[in-house]
């Protein structure tokens, strides 16, 4: 049997390492299973003719979904994050929301807020957070996971 080379048994290590990195992304949805407890069942959306859903609440599995409101109704986002996998603050890109009090984020790397609807428009909500722990001394990679929800204001 011929020895492995250090180097060789060095690489295989940090390429399996960095292999399980990015597995917490889940269902591709952007969702790393941070948000929904096993013990608490997410309710089913409603879907509406236009293909979107009515819901009040979202969490890092709803990314990629297409939300309706109606101008009066409020949607509360909370992404749980950790301290190692901080959320960035929900950014807002179109009009007809209003910024309203979304109570208070108790956890590092959470990112919650909460919005009403003001008037008709179309609004991509949109944070994001790495993949990989960002503390020092440990194996880290550049990887980012999106999250996305469009609102469609009537």
């Amino acid at each position: 049997m011929r020895p492995i080379r250090k180097t060789t048994l060095a690489l295989a290590t940090l390429t399996l390492l960095l292999a399980g990195c990015g597995t917490d992304a889940g269902n591709g949805k952007g969702g790393g299973g941070d948000s929904v407890s096993p013990s608490s069942p997410t309710p089913t959306p409603t879907p509406t003719a236009t293909g979107c859903t009515t819901r009040a609440e979202l969490g890092a599995t709803d990314s990629g979904d297409t939300v309706c409101l109606t101008v009066g109704d409020t949607i509360r986002i909370s992404l749980d994050g950790t301290r190692n996998r901080p959320w960035k603050p929900v950014a807002v890109d179109g009009s007809g929301l209003e910024a309203t009090n979304s109570g208070i984020v108790l956890l590092p790397g959470d990112a919650s807020s909460a919005y009403k609807a003001v008037s008709a428009g179309r609004v991509q909500l949109s944070s994001q957070r790495p993949l990989c722990a960002t503390g020092t001394g440990g194996i880290s990679c550049k990887g980012i996971q999106e999250w996305r929800v469009t609102v469609l204001i009537t």
